[in-house]
């Protein structure tokens, strides 16, 4: 299965782990063949932002977070699995089961994962 996702990843410093998530990230899709689009929010603000044809575009939305996300909303009709930075850094495996599970669900589906 050939996926285009985007994410967001934060974390409360802003500073390491957002970035290791989003590097984590990267590698993971790239393992699977999928495509993806990291925006980071942290310490230096949004960098590399999702438009809103990147959004329109995705399959889906991976939201990996240990923040309140700026302009979170333009996710709302989007099917989403959010989940914490360190559970995501700690077991990778179980987001990605999430991201397969959710790819056929109808959009607006949301899989919040602790």
């Amino acid at each position: 299965m050939s996926l285009k996702l985007v994410a967001v990843t934060a974390c409360i410093s802003g500073v390491a782990h957002t970035y290791m998530a989003a590097e984590k990230l990267e590698k993971l899709c790239q393992h699977e063949k999928w495509q993806v689009k990291v925006e980071t929010q942290g310490a230096l603000g949004v960098e590399n932002a999702l438009s809103e044809s990147d959004i329109a575009q995705a399959d889906l939305v991976l939201l990996i977070t240990e923040i309140q996300l700026e302009n979170s909303g333009r996710f709302t009709h989007s099917r989403c699995v959010q989940t914490g930075i360190q559970p995501f850094l700690r077991t990778p495996e179980k987001v990605m089961a999430a991201v397969r599970k959710i790819a056929t669900s109808p959009q607006g589906t949301k899989i919040v994962l602790s």
